[in-house]
């Protein structure tokens, strides 16, 4: 079976979907229509703007949406997907691709998702460190011991573990981890502490919209973040989608939960490679490639 995979912030490019809006009406009408929705013309920052504009989260975030989710328009009827999933951002283009989610409202929560996320990020310092060569448990335990807010936040593969949280907290675990072995333990270039306690506040404000939002019955079930399960359920979407912004991203677990219910092709939708290297490294034999057009 095939499962379709939906990547999130850090895979974006200066140039991408560039090649869709050129060679496809349907994909330049919709980029056109986004544009309108968001109020600016993000394609200019997505075909011809520099680094550091599209790394803005409020350009980033529906950047990366409007790639995939217009890819997966694109291949029309090659695009029958078993079961979907993305990593954080990219479990809203999974909604969109599924049709739990409209183009137009799927993009509205993403942008209001990004601007929650950006506000949030700015009312306290935080950070993110990528830890590299240790078992979940021990770095599950230092979070817990230190006296800051530190948390996992993503369970990317197996050794490959994200902590979020205050600054002070996340130097601390980065000398104490480094100590007990890890491979690797690195702060990211990022503007604050996602999927944390510290999106509280981004939290309440999508639940909010995501509230008001009609979500429709999916036409296959989604691997949510939350609790890496399949889920049909549209009002448990809506509550798992409002829990993933303070909730780590289960991603080692949904790819093998894709695996033990029969997926053995992973086709990933959007820019960059990141998930399909990370389902690579569960298992080098799966069949795991970028979708093409």
């Amino acid at each position: 079976m095939k499962a379709y995979i939906f990547p999130g912030q850090g895979a974006q490019f200066v140039g991408m979907g560039a090649d869709l809006y050129e060679k496809y009406p349907e994909a330049k009408d919709l980029f056109e229509k986004a544009n309108g929705i968001l109020g600016f013309r993000i394609t200019d920052i997505m075909f011809n703007g520099t680094d550091e504009e599209l790394k803005q989260t409020k350009v980033t975030q529906p950047a990366i949406f409007l790639h995939s989710v217009i890819l997966a328009k694109v291949l029309g009827e090659n695009f029958q997907p078993n079961m979907v999933a993305g990593h954080s951002l990219g479990e809203f283009s999974a909604l969109v691709a599924n049709q739990t989610l409209s183009f137009e409202d799927g993009l509205r929560l993403v942008a209001q998702r990004a601007l929650a996320m950006q506000k949030a990020c700015e009312i306290e310092d935080s950070t993110m460190a990528a830890i590299i060569g240790l078992e979940n448990k021990i770095v599950e335990n230092v979070c817990d011991e230190i006296n800051e807010i530190v948390v996992a936040a993503n369970y990317n593969s197996d050794g490959q573990i994200v902590i979020s949280g205050s600054i002070a907290g996340i130097d601390e675990a980065i000398k104490i981890l480094k100590e007990k072995g890890a491979k690797r333990a690195i702060k990211l270039q990022v503007s604050g502490a996602f999927h944390s306690p510290f999106m509280e506040p981004a939290r309440k404000e999508l639940e909010a919209a995501i509230n008001s939002t009609q979500f429709n019955k999916p036409i296959c079930p989604v691997y949510q973040n939350v609790n890496a399960e399949p889920v049909s359920d549209s009002d448990t979407i809506k509550k798992n989608l409002v829990l993933q912004l303070t909730s780590p991203v289960k991603w080692v677990q949904i790819a093998k939960q894709l695996i033990a219910d029969g997926a053995d092709e992973f086709i990933e939708i959007g820019p960059g490679k990141v998930l399909q290297g990370l389902i690579k490294k569960i298992d080098r034999k799966l069949n795991a490639s970028s979708a093409e057009v």
